[in-house]
């Protein structure tokens, strides 16, 4: 057996680049794969179904998603294409640039008007196991949550071409290689320091082990700093495209905390447990962040709006 370990640990020292190489670009593959062939992929994951069959985005929503596009100043629309998704705010994959393009889902309630909310009340949503009766007091605070004006939903819609327009899915796929690749240089490095590489193997077996720790957390940080920082770059591109589509920002995450303050009263137990009081979203554990603040996204707009009236 213990032959059997050196052999293999002289193996993986002969080969140990062409192995880094192999596993980094084997693993940015697998976080890319989706995001290379979106159609196949995401917009299954996200399209809306209503009764056996995908539900077709509305020529209204089609026409704010162009102008949305011809706003941001996308000189290759058709790289973008859109289609109607669950859920409640805008989603999206995909790499403009790439063949398959990037496609974006826009939600039912982005077809709703504080006039005419049949986007939302026409929809039957479950929380903790009961629909939600859309004339309670809780059911109206959520349904005033959910309309947003349309300069929101340009904002929303243009926080998401941003994100994809400046390879944000491939600077998240970058994260786990490359915190891989620093698993090795930690590794060489503390060998080094303690004079291990030749000594013996069970030290240097600790060695790797306190190595691939440290690579672990590193990755947990490191994600939480690169999406933190496509989360704050997006909006500012987003609501840099004009006055307008700023103070549409504003409104939106004025909305996201409201609607996760109702879904915090909603959820009972397990709200709380999810969302703060403030209307953000707890940490998922305490090495990595669920979602980069709300209210810290609400602020850098207004930031942006000050700075833009000085």
């Amino acid at each position: 057996m213990a032959y059997r370990i050196l052999k293999y640990a002289v193996l993986l020292q002969k080969y140990r680049t062409p192995l880094l190489i192999t596993s980094c670009g084997g693993v940015f593959g697998a976080n890319m794969f989706y995001h290379m062939f979106p159609d196949m992929t995401y917009r299954q994951l996200y399209q809306a179904w209503s009764k056996g069959e995908p539900v077709t985005m509305s020529e209204k929503l089609q026409d704010v998603f162009q102008q949305v596009l011809k706003d941001y100043g996308i000189s290759s629309p058709d790289n973008f294409s859109a289609f109607a998704s669950y859920g409640f705010h805008p989603v999206g994959a995909g790499v403009p640039w790439l063949p398959a393009g990037a496609q974006i889902g826009i939600p039912a309630n982005f077809n709703s008007t504080s006039d005419d909310s049949k986007g939302i009340t026409n929809r039957t949503i479950f929380i903790d196991g009961k629909a939600v009766d859309w004339s309670s007091e809780v059911g109206s605070a959520l349904q005033e949550a959910l309309v947003l004006s349309l300069d929101a939903q340009k904002f929303a819609i243009a926080r998401e071409v941003a994100r994809l327009q400046s390879a944000g899915p491939v600077l998240n796929a970058a994260v786990a290689p490359v915190c891989l690749g620093g698993v090795w240089v930690y590794s060489v490095l503390m060998k080094q320091l303690f004079g291990l590489h030749t000594g013996p193997l069970l030290f240097r077996g600790g060695v790797n082990i306190l190595a691939l720790g440290l690579g672990v957390v590193s990755f947990f940080l490191a994600s939480d700093s690169v999406r933190s920082w496509i989360d704050n770059s997006s909006d500012r591109r987003a609501a840099g495209v004009s006055h307008v589509y700023a103070q549409g920002g504003v409104e939106f995450y004025d909305k996201m905390l409201s609607r996760n303050q109702t879904l915090r009263s909603l959820m009972g137990q397990k709200g709380v447990e999810m969302y703060a009081p403030s209307g953000n979203l707890f940490p998922a554990n305490l090495l990595q962040l669920k979602q980069t603040p709300y209210t810290a996204r609400r602020q850098g707009i207004l930031k942006l709006l000050v700075e833009e009236n000085a």
